[in-house]
C-alpha cells in the first residue's frame, strides 16, 4: 500500500477556496471511484467532491466549518497502485485552518523575526530577504498584495489575522516592522531575547522594536474576555459558518474595496403595469409567470449597451478595465440559508418570456438549495428586489467585482403630474449603487435615467428585444 494525497480540485470560475460543510467519509473507510467524499461550499454554490480513485481513507484534512484552498490536501488515502508522496508537488498548498489554529502553525515555523531576516547578515535587505513559510498559500486582496510587493514583503512569511485566515495590510505592515527590527538586531549582534528586553526597558513602543519570537508569543496567556452575567437560557450561540459566513465575506470585500455611492430616483410605472396586465394572460397560457422583473432586466440590458462602463469590471492585478460584451444579469434571491445571486445568461439574446422562464427556474432551484454552479457564475450586473417588502428605498451593496447594482423597491400609488395635471400613478423608487472608482456621478445618474426611460415608456423595450 502507498500513501496518496487527493487535493481540492479547481471547482469553477475564479474560486480559490471552499468551506468544508460536512464529511461523507471518515478515516478507516474504504471508498470506490466516484464515491462522494465531502460537501464544500464556495462563494458560488455548495458542491459534492467525489473520489477520483478507490482506496482506504487514512486522513481527512479540515473540520466542518474550516476553509480549504484549491489544490490543498483534502483526503489522504492508502492505495495499492500509487507512486506515493513522490508525485505530490512540493509547493502545493495546505488547507487554511481556523484562525485559532494559526498560532500553532507559526510556532512550528519559528520566529517571524528570524524568518523575515532570513540570514540578513549576508547584506541583503531585511524587507526583501527570504522568509520562512508561515502561509504556504496566503490569502489577500489585490490591494494588499500590491502593497506587499511595493514594500518588499513576501506574503508567505506573514502571519494572517484577517477573516478566514486572510493577510491584511496591517499584517504586512507588522511584518515589515518586524523585518526592519530584525535587520537592526543582526547589524548589532545580540539575541532576540536581549533585543526584546532592551526594547521593553526603553520608552519606545514594543511594536516598533525587535519582536519576541512567535514561539514565545504563542505560548503567552490569551487576553481575558470581559465576563457578562447572563441568565441561563437567554442566549444561544450558533456557529457563524456556511452560506452566512460566505455572504459576510463577500459583503465585507465589496464595502472595503469598492467606493460606493448611491443614486435614488422615482419611476412612474403606470404604463409598465398596464402592459404587463395585457401580456400576463398570454404568458400564463404558455405556463409562464410574467412578473415585472423580465421588463426590468430588458431595461437594464438596453441601458448597459448605452453605458458600457456599467458592464465592466476592474482587473486589480493588471490595473485594466475589462469591458464585457455579454450581458449576464444576476437576480438576488432570498433563501432560508441567506442571499444568493442566480444569473440569467445572455439576457440580451432572450425574449421576455425566456427571461421569465429563466428567473422562475433559477429562483426555484435557489430556494430549494439545488442551484447549479453554472447558474451562480458569470454575472456582469445585478438586480436586487424585495418585492412587497421593498420599502421606500435602500442602499444596495455592489455584487463585487461588478461596478453597479440596481435596487427595485415597492410599487405604490402616489400623486404624479402628467401634462400639468395631478393624477394617481403607480410609482416605485429605484436605488442604484456604483463603484465611484470607475463610475462618475453623472454617468451613474444618466444610467439610472436610461432605465427609468425604458420602464416609463415600455413600448421602447420592444425595439431592443432579441
Amino acid at each position: 500500500m502507498a500513501r496518496w494525497e487527493f487535493r481540492l480540485p479547481d471547482i469553477g470560475e475564479g474560486v480559490t477556496e471552499g468551506e468544508i460543510v460536512q464529511w461523507l467519509v471518515a478515516p478507516g473507510d474504504s471508498v470506490i471511484e466516484d464515491q462522494p467524499l465531502v460537501e464544500v461550499m464556495t462563494d458560488k454554490a455548495t458542491v459534492t467532491i467525489t473520489s477520483p480513485r478507490a482506496g482506504r481513507v487514512t486522513e481527512v484534512c479540515g473540520a466542518p466549518g474550516s476553509v480549504a484552498t484549491v489544490h490543498s490536501i483534502l483526503v489522504v488515502f492508502d492505495v495499492a497502485d500509487a507512486a506515493g508522496e513522490a508525485n505530490v508537488p512540493a509547493h502545493a498548498a495546505t488547507p487554511v485552518p481556523e484562525l485559532t489554529d494559526v498560532p500553532s502553525r507559526v510556532a512550528a515555523s519559528g520566529s517571524l523575526a528570524s524568518a523575515a531576516n532570513g540570514g540578513g547578515s549576508n547584506g541583503t535587505s531585511p524587507a526583501s530577504a527570504p522568509a520562512a513559510v508561515v502561509n504556504e498559500n496566503p490569502l489577500a486582496t489585490p490591494s494588499t498584495r500590491k502593497f506587499a510587493r511595493d514594500v518588499g514583503v513576501d506574503l508567505h512569511g506573514v502571519l494572517p489575522t484577517g477573516p478566514q485566515g486572510r493577510v491584511t495590510r496591517r499584517d504586512v505592515e507588522a511584518a515589515l516592522e518586524a523585518s526592519k527590527a530584525a535587520g537592526s538586531a543582526v547589524r548589532n549582534p545580540m539575541s532576540l531575547h536581549d533585543a526584546s528586553s532592551a526594547a521593553t526597558a526603553s520608552s519606545a513602543p514594543v511594536a516598533s522594536a525587535a519582536p519576541v519570537s512567535l514561539q514565545n508569543a504563542s505560548s503567552a496567556p490569551p487576553a481575558k474576555r470581559p465576563v457578562t452575567a447572563v441568565s441561563a437560557g437567554l442566549e444561544e450561540r450558533v456557529p457563524f459558518a456556511g452560506l452566512r459566513r460566505r455572504i459576510a465575506s463577500k459583503m465585507s470585500q465589496s464595502v472595503q474595496t469598492a467606493a460606493h455611492f448611491t443614486f435614488v430616483e422615482e419611476c412612474d410605472c403606470t404604463a409598465l403595469k398596464a402592459l404587463r396586465g395585457r401580456l400576463r394572460p398570454l404568458a400564463e397560457a404558455k405556463g409562464i409567470k410574467l412578473t415585472f422583473l423580465p421588463f426590468i432586466v430588458k431595461a437594464v440590458v438596453a441601458a448597459l449597451k448605452t453605458r458600457p462602463i456599467l458592464n465592466s469590471t476592474l482587473d486589480e492585478t493588471t490595473q485594466e478595465l475589462v469591458y464585457r460584451k455579454f450581458y449576464n444579469i444576476g437576480i438576488a434571491a432570498s433563501t432560508d440559508a441567506g442571499l444568493i445571486v442566480p444569473v440569467v445568461k445572455n439576457a440580451d439574446q432572450k425574449s421576455l418570456l425566456e427571461i421569465a422562464q429563466d428567473i422562475e427556474r433559477i429562483a426555484a432551484d435557489a430556494k430549494a438549495g439545488k442551484a447549479k454552479v453554472e447558474d451562480l457564475q458569470g454575472s456582469t450586473f445585478t438586480i436586487t428586489s424585495l418585492g412587497a417588502d421593498g420599502g421606500l428605498f435602500a442602499t444596495p451593496i455592489i455584487n463585487f467585482p461588478e461596478v453597479g447594482i440596481l435596487g427595485v423597491h415597492q410599487m405604490k400609488q402616489k400623486p404624479v403630474v402628467r401634462d400639468g395635471q395631478i393624477a394617481i400613478g403607480d410609482v416605485m423608487l429605484l436605488s442604484l449603487s456604483f463603484d465611484h472608482r470607475i463610475v462618475d456621478g453623472h454617468v451613474g445618474a444618466a444610467f439610472a435615467y436610461d432605465i427609468i426611460g425604458y420602464l416609463q415608456n415600455p413600448d421602447r423595450l420592444f425595439l431592443e428585444m432579441a
